[in-house]
């Protein structure tokens, strides 16, 4: 076993030192969570997908290395108080599937929910299956935390990062 600590160049140095190794697959999320100046919430989502080699493909005629695989977003909005989301949209740059795109607007599906006990339950009852992306499904989770967060920032630090109000329910729900 490798002694542990930080590895040269390694920016996760509370990970054990890794045998040699090559990078084959790199995915990145991004989430962010904002206050709109009509006092709703919104999160967006980014996920992307990249290999380090180049790889067959019959839809997009081949997908070279570094090019993303999948760059998926998701933008849901929220109300503060409920939690009931008032819009929810998705975009796809780029998929391996010409086919893929097409679910995203069926994400729209999700207006009416509330994030909170049985959102996913929910959610995949409305865009599982052939009705939505898998991909676009994982990310539903990152953005309900996010969702949290950023309700929790409003309602206890205020827009402005100041001290505002502590609310009981953002505590008991998190």
């Amino acid at each position: 076993m490798p002694a542990p600590g930080p590895a040269i160049g390694n920016k996760y140095a509370s990970l054990r030192r890794h045998r040699p190794r090559r990078l084959l697959h790199t995915r990145e999320v991004t989430l962010q969570g904002y206050l709109r100046e009509d006092g709703l919430i919104e999160v967006e989502a980014r996920m992307t997908d990249v290999k380090s080699y180049s790889m067959a493909n019959i839809d997009r005629a081949g997908i070279p290395a570094g090019v993303p695989l999948h760059d998926m977003w998701i933008r849901m909005t929220l109300t503060v108080e409920e939690m009931e989301i008032v819009a929810c949209e998705a975009a796809m740059d780029s998929t391996p599937y010409n086919i893929c795109p097409q679910t995203a607007p069926n994400m729209a599906r999700l207006v009416g929910l509330k994030i909170g006990k049985g959102f996913l339950r929910a959610a995949a009852q409305r865009v599982g299956g052939v009705e939505g992306c898998t991909h676009l499904r994982e990310l539903l989770q990152p953005v309900a935390t996010t969702a949290y967060q950023t309700r929790y920032s409003v309602l206890n630090h205020g827009p402005d990062g100041g001290r505002a109000r502590t609310s009981r329910a953002s505590r008991r729900r998190c």
